[in-house]
């Protein structure tokens, strides 16, 4: 019996300069580590290997939510998508939840990808991150 390849998603977060307190997220906290082994093996019963890197090298400043979601790339590139932020990829953020916009984001571009705007399209989502948004 063949094993089948698994599609590949990487999600990658930069580094946090914070400006205002009410934006902080540790993504180094225990409660980031669970929820991405908990997406993760979600994701795995679907055929998807969700892979976790950190730039820290690039930094993005902080100074509102729409900044906390640029620190969130995601990239699939066997649909076309390089290192798009959470923010390009699902618009307006519904509850200001980040784990929520997170997964909301990868399920997209993993069952999706054709519903995601190409990242030349200038969409009024983010600022800030170079992201071409």
């Amino acid at each position: 019996m063949a094993c089948k390849k698994l599609k590949e998603i990487t999600l990658i977060l930069f580094e946090q300069k914070h400006i205002r307190r009410e934006w902080i997220y540790d993504f180094e906290d225990t409660r980031f580590q669970r929820f991405y082994e908990l997406l993760s093996k979600d994701m795995k019963k679907h055929g998807i290997a969700l892979l976790l890197v950190r730039n820290r090298e690039s930094v993005i400043t902080v100074n509102s939510y729409a900044d906390l979601l640029n620190v969130v790339r995601v990239s699939s590139p066997a649909d076309g998508h390089l290192q798009q932020c959470v923010g390009h990829i699902i618009g307006k953020s519904e509850n200001l939840d980040i784990l929520e916009d997170i997964r909301t984001a990868v399920r997209r571009v993993a069952f999706a990808p054709e519903t995601i705007a190409p990242s030349g399209e200038f969409r009024k989502v983010c600022h800030n991150c170079g992201c071409g948004c």
